[in-house]
């Protein structure tokens, strides 16, 4: 069988409009669904001895949710293969465990536990920064969550060439037959007021050339998707949050190195889990150097 795409459950609004988004992208992508809903329930309630016939309530709850979830997807795209999940365990480790046989994990921007519209939950930030696939954030508005923009905005970094987030835009800009809007940011020097007149032309050219190198394979095999090339001048983490406002997806890479702890996200990818007006994807990259992932911090 096809690796699955996964999505969180929680039994929220939001948790609901990842999951109406992740049956969509199965659609899309030709790919079984796999619903998963996990909660430490038995360590607040204790483990229910195995010879009684009753259940914890929350088992009774993290049934009912996954159920639910079920038949509304089964409603919104009968006929597309799922299997359900509901683990008494972290919810962001479940996730994490089920990404590792997952082509893609989504995630809900906010859970039940998070308060009002402000920033993305923990269990979303946790498994964007460290999943070894491909990690999409649902947020922003009707429009993007209806796909109606017609556009995949793609952030392209300094060591992006021919990277997996450029093949994943690629992918989704083919399925949607949408527009894929590359960006690439520049700034000028600020340290080196000699430089700064010229330097906006060199590095815009500069930009230029990193993106045709980081799209060229990708546009050989996708002909059929149209592309629009875009340097900009300013801080990626702005100018990619300021343009999602009118792209039904943002694509971008994050890169996972070995040995070191924490969430794993550059800057831009941070903002744009938090600020995006659209959903957002994140794609693990390559590893990089030392030296070469301190470059990139921006990105």
């Amino acid at each position: 069988m096809e690796s699955p795409l996964v999505v969180g459950v929680d039994g929220s609004g939001p948790g609901l409009t990842a999951l109406d988004w992740a049956v969509d992208e199965a659609v899309r992508q030709g790919r079984p669904l796999r619903i998963v809903y996990a909660s430490l329930w038995e360590r607040y309630e204790g483990a229910v001895p195995p010879w009684s016939t009753d259940r914890p309530w929350g088992q009774v709850l993290a049934d009912t949710i996954v159920g639910q979830a079920a038949d509304r997807a089964r409603r919104r795209a009968p006929g597309l293969p799922l299997t359900t999940r509901v683990a008494a365990e972290d919810a962001a480790g479940a996730l994490l465990q089920e990404g590792r046989q997952a082509w893609g994990v989504v995630v809900g921007a906010r859970g039940r536990t998070e308060l009002g519209d402000l920033l993305l939950g923990s269990v979303g930030l946790v498994v964007a920064a460290r999943a070894w696939c491909p990690v999409v954030v649902v947020r922003g508005d009707r429009q993007a969550l209806e796909a109606r923009h017609g556009r995949i905005l793609l952030g392209v970094g300094d060591q992006d060439v021919d990277a997996p987030s450029v093949a994943f835009a690629f992918r989704e800009a083919a399925v949607r037959d949408a527009e894929l809007d590359a960006v690439r940011t520049w700034r000028r020097p600020l340290h080196d007021p000699l430089l700064r007149g010229e330097a906006g032309v060199y590095l815009a050219e500069e930009a230029s050339e990193t993106l045709d190198k980081a799209l060229a394979a990708r546009v050989r095999e996708h002909p059929e998707v149209r592309v629009r090339r875009s340097s900009v001048e300013g801080a990626a983490h702005r100018v990619l949050t300021e343009r999602s406002a009118a792209a039904d997806l943002l694509v971008l890479g994050a890169r996972r190195r070995d040995g070191l702890v924490g969430l794993q996200l550059g800057r831009a990818a941070h903002r744009a889990l938090h600020h995006a007006l659209c959903p957002v994807a994140v794609v693990p990259q390559p590893p990089l150097t030392t030296t070469a992932a301190v470059t990139e911090g921006d990105e």
